[in-house]
Formats: C-alpha cells, sequence, structure tokens
C-alpha cells in the first residue's frame, strides 16, 4: 500500500488546502482541517492510504489542480511500512 502526502510550502493558503483534501479524499470540514495543521506543522501531512495506481492517480490529480490554480502545494506518493498498514 502507498500513501498520499502533501507538502507544506509558504504560499498555499489554509483554506485551498483543507478544500482540496474535502474535495480529493473524500475528507469532512473537521478532518480536512486536523491534516492541514498537521501539514502546517510537521512539513507533511497523510492524505490517505490506498493502493499504487490510486495514489498515483490521485497525487497527479492533486498537482494539476494546484498548478491549475496557481499554488505550489506539491502531493507524493509514499511507500507505507507495515506499521502505517
Amino acid at each position: 500500500m502507498f500513501k498520499v502526502v502533501l507538502l507544506n510550502d509558504d504560499y498555499t493558503p489554509m483554506e485551498f488546502v483543507v478544500e482540496l483534501l474535502e474535495k480529493f479524499f473524500s475528507k469532512t470540514r473537521e478532518n480536512a482541517t486536523r491534516i492541514m495543521l498537521s501539514i502546517h506543522t510537521d512539513g507533511k501531512g497523510v492524505c490517505g492510504i490506498y493502493t499504487k495506481d490510486v495514489a498515483e492517480t490521485k497525487a497527479g490529480t492533486v498537482n494539476q489542480y494546484s498548478r491549475d490554480h496557481q499554488h505550489p502545494l506539491l502531493c507524493e506518493v509514499e511507500p507505507c511500512n507495515d506499521e502505517e498498514e
């Protein structure tokens, strides 16, 4: 399994991150806000855990959406270790 991770930057508005988490990862506003704050304080946050194909598709979609809205927000895919699954 693979985790989809959003990386912090100094330019993307927090509200955009929350909306993105709601739109692409079906998070509630409360959960999206919690993940956004984790990204802000820890430098990155996990959006979800998926199969490789789904994770790569979600990351690509998020990166394109961010670029389309002129934000440098970056989404990556990382393999999970056994403890996270």
